[in-house]
This record gives structure tokens, C-alpha cells and sequence, in this order.
């Protein structure tokens, strides 16, 4: 019996069934890719936000950004892979809007389902509350020392997320938060040890994938000796490659073992692992040597926000998402002027700067992702009613209170 199985029985029948991988399959990645334009290529790679609580709502905010005043109208011009959800944004207001958005949006989306991405790592990030349970940050739950507990918290964040037409979370934080005086990771981590935090997020991978929602390791090299938050500035991070190995890396190693979808860049720079000065997202030694040929993932690698003051002073909008491609990103997180950074990558395409073999391996990449968690040509529509039942149930909220209940 695997450690989450009460929480599996518990929430089996409160998430949507899974699409059959037979049907996932159908059209194989290699098929699907065949089959697309450079231009419908060059969409898979961007995640930006789309304004509005409604996919066929007249938006200002997207009007002025894209030239195109509805969501499903900027999804059908510019093709994404997805898209990602905020408050902030006016797209998360109760659950029968959003089921009826994501649903919306990904009607609009011609060809190839969207990727539709929430940063609900629970605790202090929770960007969908107070529409899911609220459960304790990694912190409260690593506190535990009980891995299976993380694997359940993780499990019902992904069977609510997954009711409410959400394919892919942000989460967990694989960062190893060393340094008390860290301002944007703090209780985002599941604690100061390596070797403990490494199983948690192992479990929070797993439980993720119990509820059929893609998971995501977060903020590579990692982000936890910071005294400065990238959101506002450009961390640095003076720690020699053998620290890193000891420190940082055994997280994302579990993560990476425990068949992570996707793993977030960091906007920090670690001159001891890449002396040019840029951060992690723009860095090759970084994306590509050490975590793609060191640690061995094939996975997708996503940027953190490029809207962030710490991946923006050095390079334009547009640039800084060719450069991130260029250094092995996949997936680019939140343009903060998506028209410009996705007319960038694609002239930098049709110039031989990305050549078309690296174009492939990012749209291959996110192609399995959507294989793998079964909405590569279809997906799967999100209920309201269904949601309304899943979302802060009896069974979930119980969970959350035995976590509580057995922090230390």
C-alpha cells in the first residue's frame, strides 16, 4: 500500500475522472508536432496572463496589452500553451465563473489544450483562496517530519484544482530555506535540512499526480539563502558548486526522481555555478548543465515570472525570452509585454538564433507533459456542480486539520 492511499480513497470520488492515456494518445507527440506551424510552435512556449472573468468578456487590461479585448480572442491569435490564473487579474471570483473560464478558454484554444497553471503552493501563496481548502504552508506540513502528510495536502490542492479546470500547479517549493533573514521563500519551504526537505517534495510530487494535476519543483538552483527578493531585485548567491550539490540540489534530485512535470528557474544569480553574471533563468550552465546533464531531467523547464525585477534589468522584454530559451528554458512564464517577447522568439526563430531542432525540443517537451496527464488533443471539460461538491469538502477539510494537528 503506497503512503497516500487514505487520502487517495478519500478523494477519489470527489475529482473528475481522468481521460483514458489511450485517448490521450491517440495522436501521438510526434503526430501533434508534425502537424504544427512554426508560428502555432513558437505559442507553445509562452504562459501569460489573460484578463477578465470570462473568456468571451470585453477586457481594458487586454486590450491594451494584445490588441484584442477577450481572452478567447487573444488565445486564438496568439495560440499559448497556457495560461496561468490570478485574482489580481480579475479571472478567479467564485467557482462556477472559473469553471465556466477555463472551460471557455480552453474551447478557444485551437489545435493543442492549454496548459492552465495557478501558483497555489498553499500557506502565504495561495492565489485561489478562499475557493480551496486551506491548508498549512510547506513549512507547517514539513514540521511534521511525516512525508505521507505532504503527499495527502498535495493530492487535495490537485483533485480541487483539477475540478476547477486546472491542469498545472506551481508548486511544491523545493527551495531549502537556510538563511532566516530570506524575505520571498521563508515558509514557502518545507524547512533548513536538505535531507528532510527532499522527501517531503518527493511526496508533494506524487500526490500531485494521485489527482491526475501536473506538478512543478520550484525555484532552481534554488532560492533559499537569499536576503533579497527577486521579485524587486537580483539575488546573488555565493555558494561553491559542492555546496550547492549538498544544499540545494537534493530536492530537485527527489523531485526529478519522483517524475516532476515541470521545474521553475530561479531569477538569482550563483557566480560559483555561472561567472557571467546573468540569473538562472538566462543561464545555459545552469538550465542546461546542471539540470538537464547533471541532474538528468528531461522535463519541461519553466521560468519563474518574467515580470520580475530580477530577470528585467539587464535585457529587454523581448530579448530576455529569446536568451531564456536560448539558456534551455521551455516554458515562458508571464511576459510583461507578451506581443513583444513572443515576436522576439519568433524572429530569432526564423533568423536560425533558436535553430528549429532547439525549437522542437521545448514544444516536444511540453507535448509529453500534456500526454502524460492526458489532455493532448482533448481535454478534459470541468464541472460546476462537481466542484462546488470537491472543493472545501468535509474529507478535505479533515485533512488539513490532521496536519495542523501533528505539526511541531
Amino acid at each position: 500500500m503506497n503512503e497516500a492511499a487514505p487520502a487517495a480513497r478519500e478523494t477519489a470520488a470527489a475529482r473528475p475522472e481522468a481521460t483514458p492515456r489511450s485517448t490521450a494518445r491517440s495522436s501521438s507527440v510526434e503526430d501533434v508536432l508534425a502537424g504544427m506551424s512554426v508560428e502555432e510552435k513558437v505559442g507553445q512556449l509562452f504562459m501569460p496572463v489573460l484578463y477578465g472573468s470570462a473568456a468571451t468578456t470585453s477586457s481594458s487590461e487586454n486590450q491594451a496589452r494584445f490588441g484584442a479585448a477577450t481572452p478567447a480572442k487573444v488565445i486564438a491569435k496568439y495560440r499559448p500553451g497556457g495560461v496561468i490564473l490570478f485574482p489580481w487579474a480579475d479571472n478567479v471570483k467564485n467557482v462556477r465563473q472559473l469553471v465556466a473560464l477555463t472551460n471557455g478558454m480552453q474551447k478557444a484554444s485551437p489545435g493543442v489544450p492549454l496548459l492552465i497553471g495557478a501558483d497555489q503552493e498553499n500557506g502565504p501563496i495561495s492565489r485561489l483562496a478562499p475557493l480551496v481548502t486551506g491548508l498549512p504552508a510547506a513549512k507547517v506540513i514539513g514540521s511534521t517530519g511525516d512525508p505521507a502528510l505532504a503527499r495527502r495536502a498535495a493530492e487535495v490542492t490537485g483533485t480541487e484544482l483539477r475540478a476547477l479546470g486546472v491542469n498545472l500547479d506551481f508548486a511544491p517549493v523545493a527551495d531549502v530555506n537556510v538563511n532566516p533573514r530570506n524575505p520571498v521563500i521563508g515558509p514557502r519551504a518545507y524547512g533548513s535540512d536538505p535531507e528532510k526537505v527532499a522527501p517531503m517534495v518527493a511526496a508533494a510530487v506524487k500526490g500531485f499526480h494521485d489527482a491526475g494535476v501536473a506538478a512543478t519543483a520550484k525555484h532552481f538552483p534554488g532560492h533559499g539563502d537569499t536576503s533579497v527578493d527577486s521579485h524587486t531585485g537580483l539575488p546573488v548567491i555565493k555558494h561553491s558548486r559542492s555546496q550547492w550539490s549538498k544544499l540545494d540540489a537534493p530536492p530537485f534530485a527527489a523531485a526529478i526522481g519522483a517524475g516532476v512535470d515541470a521545474v521553475m528557474s530561479a531569477h538569482v544569480v550563483m557566480p560559483k555555478l555561472d561567472p557571467s553574471g546573468d540569473p538562472a533563468t538566462l543561464s545555459k550552465p545552469i538550465l542546461t548543465g546542471l539540470l538537464r546533464e547533471k541532474l538528468g531531467f528531461d522535463g519541461v523547464v519553466s521560468t519563474d515570472a518574467l515580470n520580475m525585477a530580477g530577470v528585467r534589468e539587464k535585457y529587454g522584454d523581448g530579448e530576455v525570452a529569446v536568451r531564456a530559451v536560448l539558456a534551455g528554458a521551455d516554458l515562458l512564464l508571464m511576459p510583461p509585454d507578451y506581443p513583444k517577447a513572443h515576436d522576439a522568439v519568433l524572429a530569432a526563430v526564423r533568423s536560425g538564433r533558436i535553430s528549429g531542432e532547439r525549437l522542437d525540443e521545448s514544444v516536444r517537451r511540453l507535448l509529453k507533459l500534456k500526454a502524460a496527464r492526458g489532455f493532448l488533443t482533448k481535454a478534459p471539460a470541468a464541472d460546476a456542480a462537481e466542484a462546488e461538491r470537491v472543493l472545501r469538502s468535509a474529507a478535505h477539510r479533515k485533512i488539513a486539520s490532521l496536519i495542523t494537528s501533528r505539526a511541531r
